[in-house]
C-alpha cells in the first residue's frame, strides 16, 4: 500500500466519523438535553457561597 491508498482510507474514516457525529448531535433523542445544556449559563445558582469562595 503507497501513502495514496493510506491517506484516501484515513479520509474515508474520518468522513464517516464526521457524519456520525453530525446524526449524533442533530438525533431527536438528543434535542431537550442540549437545549436543557444550553439554558444553563442563564440558570440562578441557588446555592449560598462557600465559605472562602471568592465572589
Amino acid at each position: 500500500m503507497d501513502s495514496g491508498t493510506v491517506s484516501g482510507i484515513v479520509t474515508a474514516i474520518f468522513v464517516v466519523v464526521f457524519i456520525g457525529i453530525v446524526w449524533w448531535a442533530y438525533s431527536k433523542g438528543n434535542k431537550q438535553r442540549f437545549e436543557d445544556a444550553g439554558k444553563l449559563p442563564f440558570e440562578d445558582d441557588d446555592t449560598p457561597a462557600q465559605q472562602g469562595d471568592k465572589q
